[in-house]
């Protein structure tokens, strides 16, 4: 019974489960049946149009690249991880790979929402830089001072040792946080840094392969699984779902599996211990898209990019509530606060997943692309999200997303 169960839970950590139960959540939209919206697919048409507007300024030649952290890393057009990373002398592709991933799981994990008033301060342009640029700049600047590796004269690591231990004080100065210039969550990313040392340490034989244990070492765990020089995108998800798991705060366990970014909505109806249970794993999607690139560099033909789903974040959600694809039952609810447990929000990242889909066969078909040309995760990099903040800072002054969730800097 328990091994089946088990079997239940780890279903839940896949993309082809989130896609699933996204497209049955938009379903019963689509029929009328949520709580807290209802659907306009007759304004989708609109939405592409934006998306493709600003696709076409950023990517004139249509040529975009993946949604992932790399692209943060670009400032002012220079490229300051290529940078780095090309004047490093590598012994192999591999080291490169663990470098790159050590970098991309750090960076990815402390990347939820900094909150409107925090700015980093660049020293080489001397630019105040907020959200989710701004974070990537400060932590390749702190990935890139050796502050995560055990030998600062050999920086480019993210040793598990050293992360276990790392004092939030450390991370409060590499972010240039302040009283004044205040960065939300701060002690729930430390405490995610030191369980994902603590993680890497106790999991040798997963992230010590090749090396001493370090985040890093999920680039052999994966290379191991390849055929040959193949690897699916899912399975990189799968991978990052099953190692990296245990390091999220508890929230849902089956069969003592932790279930990450998977909530509860009663509308899902499924056979068995998962029905209820809505997975949507944001931060470990968009990890894992930042994972590919370092796997390609590695010499591994990654195939299937779009086996991953669209990211359930709030430009990308607040693209279609804009838009008025998404409309409130209760218009008083965008005025207020929502727990990211809320039914209200399960919907309303649920359904921008399966709209992200629907959105992405209509622009391919404006542009007589196919997935494999075009495929969702360079949709969402020309695209989605750049759109989604567009149409934010038109609505709103401050850009702020539609609706307003209180995150613990783990989910967003």
């Amino acid at each position: 019974m328990s091994d089946s169960l088990e079997r239940e839970a780890r279903s839940l950590l896949t993309a082809s489960a989130v896609r699933a139960r996204a497209g049955q959540m938009l379903e019963i939209g689509l029929a009328g049946g949520l709580s807290h919206f209802t659907i306009d697919l007759d304004r989708m048409d609109g939405v592409a149009e934006a998306v493709l507007a600003v696709t076409r300024q950023a990517y004139p030649t249509l040529d975009v690249p993946f949604h992932a952290r790399w692209r943060h890393f670009v400032l002012g057009g220079v490229d300051r991880w290529a940078r780095l990373a090309d004047a490093a002398s590598w012994p192999d592709r591999a080291a490169r790979a663990r470098a790159e991933f050590d970098l991309a799981i750090v960076s990815v994990l402390l990347d939820a929402g900094a909150g409107a008033a925090w700015r980093y301060r660049d020293a080489a342009t001397g630019e105040a830089i907020g959200r989710s640029e701004g974070l990537a700049i400060a932590s390749l600047d702190m990935f890139a001072s050796g502050l995560l590796a055990r030998d600062a004269r050999a920086p480019f690591r993210a040793d598990a040792d050293v992360l276990a231990k790392l004092p939030l004080p450390a991370l409060t100065s590499a972010f240039q946080a302040s009283d004044a210039n205040p960065l939300l969550g701060l002690e729930g990313r430390t405490d995610l840094l030191q369980r994902l040392g603590k993680l890497a340490t106790e999991r040798a034989e997963v992230f010590g392969l090749h090396d001493t244990p370090r985040p890093g070492g999920l680039f052999d765990h994966i290379a191991a699984q390849a055929f040959g020089t193949t690897i699916a995108a899912p399975a990189i998800l799968s991978a990052v779902l099953n190692q990296l798991g245990p390091i999220w705060p508890s929230r849902l366990e089956l069969a003592g599996v932790p279930l990450g970014d998977c909530w509860r909505h009663p509308a899902i109806k499924t056979d068995g211990a998962t029905a209820g249970l809505v997975p949507l794993h944001k931060l470990s999607q968009w990890l894992s898209y930042s994972l590919i690139e370092p796997l390609q560099r590695a010499g591994f033909d990654v195939t299937d990019i779009d086996g991953l789903t669209g990211l359930a974040e709030y430009r990308n959600g607040g693209l279609f509530v804009d838009h008025e694809v998404l409309r409130l039952r209760d218009p008083t609810d965008a005025a207020r606060a929502h727990a990211v447990d809320s039914l209200l929000v399960v919907e309303w990242r649920a359904l921008t997943v399966a709209l992200l889909d629907r959105l992405a066969e209509r622009i391919r078909a404006k542009l007589g692309r196919t997935p494999e040309t075009l495929p969702l995760a360079s949709i969402l990099e020309g695209g989605t999200w750049a759109a989604g903040r567009t149409i934010a800072f038109s609505c709103r002054p401050d850009g702020s997303p539609p609706l307003k969730v209180i995150s613990d800097g783990t989910v967003f």
